[in-house]
C-alpha cells in the first residue's frame, strides 16, 4: 500500500498522470520512462530494482532481430523520398484519373497508397505526398478543404498498407509473426485507398465547386508515366513478393529493399553524397526517437505489470460477463479517444500490453493466432484514424503547416468525411473478419 493506494490503484493514478503529462506536450518516451520509473520505485519501495533492470533492458530491447527492420523501412522512405518517386507516383496517377471530377485529389490517394508501400510511415508519407500533390491542386482550383483532408487521410495509408512500421512494433509486442500480418494488412489497406475515392467522388457531386477540371492527358503520356513508376513497383514487387513467397525474412525485404530504392534513387540523380548522409541522419534520428519511445514503454509496461493491472483488467472484464463485442466496441472507442491527444506509435506501446491479453482470453470464435492477426489489423486502422481525428490528429498538422494560409478549421472541415469513411470501414472489417484474414489464410 502507497498513499493508502492499493498497487491496482496506484497503477490507475499513474496513468492519469501519464496522460496529463502526454497533454502538455512532454514527449512520450520521456513521459512513459518517468511514471514507470515512479511507479516502480513506489511499488518497490527502493530503486534498486529498476535501476538493476535499466541495466540490461536496454540491450534486451534494441537487439530483438525483430526491430532491425524499422531503420530500414525508415531508410528505404528517405532514399524513396530523394528518388523522386513520390512525384513520379504522382504523376502517373494523375494522368490516369486527373480527368475525373475530383480525379487530382483521387490521384493523390493513388500516390499515396503507392508510396506507402515503400515507406511505413504516415507522417513520411503525408508530408512527401504534400509537397507534390498540394501545388498541383491548387492550380486546378480545388477547395482548400478537400485538397488538405484528402492528403491528410491519404497519409495514413502508409501505415496501413505493408510494410509498416506500426504492424512491426504490434508483431514484437503481441509476439505475431510480421510476414502474416504484412499479408493481414492488404486487403484492409485496398479497400481503404477505394473508400478514399469514393469519398471523393461523393464530395465533388455534393459541392461541384471544390474542385476544378484537367484535361484528360493523351494515351502516350499516360504509358509513359506508367514507365516512370516502374522502379517503385520493382521494390513492390521484390519486397513485398519476396516476403510472402517466403523467399525470405521482413529484415532481409527490408534491407534489400533500402539497398535498391537507394540504387535507384542514385540513378536518377536523386541521392547525392551530401543527401545520402541526410537521409542516414534522418534515419537515425526518426529510429533514436522510435526507441526510445520504445524503452519508456518497456519501462512503463515493467511497471503495470508489477501493478498486476493487466491480469486484473481482463479478469475484471471477463467478471462482468460483458459480450466480447460490446468489450471490443469500447476498447476501438478508446483508441479513438487516445488519438486526440498522441500518435499512432505511443497508442500501440502503451495499450497493447493491456488491452491485448484481455481481448484474447474471449471468445470471438477464431483460433488464437488468427484472432491475434484480425485484432492487429483492426487496431491499427483505428489507430490511423486518430492521425486524422481533430483536434490534434499529427497528419492534420503536417499538411495543414504546408498549405500556406489555410485555416485549420477548413482542414479540420475537410478531413471529417474520411473520418467516415473509416469508421465504416472498421464496422465493415470487424463483422467480416474473413477480409483480413483470407489472404493468409490461402499464403500460409
Amino acid at each position: 500500500m502507497v498513499f493508502g493506494l492499493s498497487n491496482l490503484e496506484l497503477a490507475g493514478w499513474v496513468f492519469v498522470v501519464l496522460m496529463f503529462l502526454i497533454f502538455i506536450r512532454i514527449p512520450i518516451g520521456l513521459a512513459m520512462l518517468l511514471c514507470g520509473m515512479t511507479g516502480n520505485y513506489l511499488i518497490n519501495g527502493t530503486w534498486i530494482p529498476i535501476l538493476s533492470q535499466l541495466k540490461s533492458m536496454p540491450f534486451e530491447t534494441f537487439s530483438n532481430y525483430s526491430l532491425s527492420i524499422v531503420p530500414l523501412f525508415l531508410l528505404m522512405g528517405q532514399f524513396a523520398t530523394r528518388g523522386g518517386m513520390s512525384k513520379a507516383l504522382f504523376k502517373a496517377a494523375e494522368a490516369w484519373l486527373g480527368h475525373l471530377k475530383g480525379g487530382v485529389a483521387m490521384a493523390a490517394i493513388g500516390a499515396c497508397g503507392g508510396f506507402g508501400a515503400i515507406c511505413g510511415s504516415s507522417l513520411a508519407t503525408a508530408a512527401t505526398m504534400g509537397q507534390v500533390a498540394l501545388p498541383e491542386m491548387k492550380r486546378f482550383g480545388y477547395s482548400d478543404a478537400l485538397s488538405t483532408g484528402a492528403l491528410a487521410a491519404g497519409g495514413t495509408l502508409g501505415i496501413l498498407i505493408p510494410p509498416s512500421v506500426v504492424l512491426v512494433i504490434y508483431a514484437v509486442l503481441a509476439e505475431q509473426n510480421i510476414a502474416k500480418l504484412f499479408v493481414a494488412a492488404f486487403i484492409p489497406g485496398f479497400l481503404a485507398a477505394i473508400g478514399y475515392i469514393i469519398v471523393i467522388a461523393i464530395y465533388v457531386r455534393l459541392k461541384p465547386g471544390a474542385a476544378g477540371d484537367r484535361e484528360k492527358a493523351d494515351i502516350s503520356v499516360r504509358i509513359s508515366s506508367l514507365l516512370d513508376v516502374w522502379p517503385v513497383m520493382m521494390v513492390f514487387t521484390i519486397v513485398i513478393g519476396g516476403i510472402y513467397a517466403g523467399i525470405f525474412t521482413p529484415t532481409e525485404a527490408a534491407a534489400i529493399g533500402a539497398a535498391g530504392t537507394g540504387l535507384i534513387a542514385i540513378f536518377n540523380g536523386g541521392l547525392t553524397l551530401s543527401s545520402f548522409f541526410d537521409a542516414l541522419l534522418e534515419t537515425a534520428v526518426s529510429t533514436g526517437m522510435i526507441f526510445f519511445i520504445v524503452l519508456g514503454a518497456s519501462v512503463f509496461n515493467t511497471f503495470l505489470g508489477f501493478s498486476q493491472l493487466p491480469q486484473e483488467a481482463a479478469n475484471w472484464v471477463n467478471s462482468m460477463g460483458y459480450s466480447p463485442w460490446v468489450v471490443l466496441f469500447f476498447v476501438l472507442l478508446c483508441y479513438l479517444i487516445f488519438g486526440c491527444i498522441m500518435d499512432s506509435l505511443s497508442m500501440i506501446l502503451l495499450t497493447i500490453p493491456v488491452f491485448f491479453p484481455m481481448m484474447a482470453a474471449m471468445d470471438f470464435g477464431l483460433p488464437p493466432e488468427e484472432f491475434a492477426l484480425w485484432f492487429g489489423i483492426l487496431v491499427l486502422i483505428v489507430v490511423e484514424v486518430g492521425l486524422i481525428t481533430p483536434p490534434v490528429g499529427m497528419n492534420l498538422f503536417v499538411i495543414n503547416s504546408m498549405a500556406a494560409g489555410v485555416p485549420m478549421s477548413h482542414t479540420y472541415r475537410g478531413v471529417i468525411p474520411f473520418v467516415v469513411s473509416d469508421l465504416v470501414r472498421v464496422g465493415i472489417l470487424v463483422l467480416f473478419p474473413a477480409l483480413s484474414l483470407v489472404l493468409v489464410r490461402s499464403l500460409f
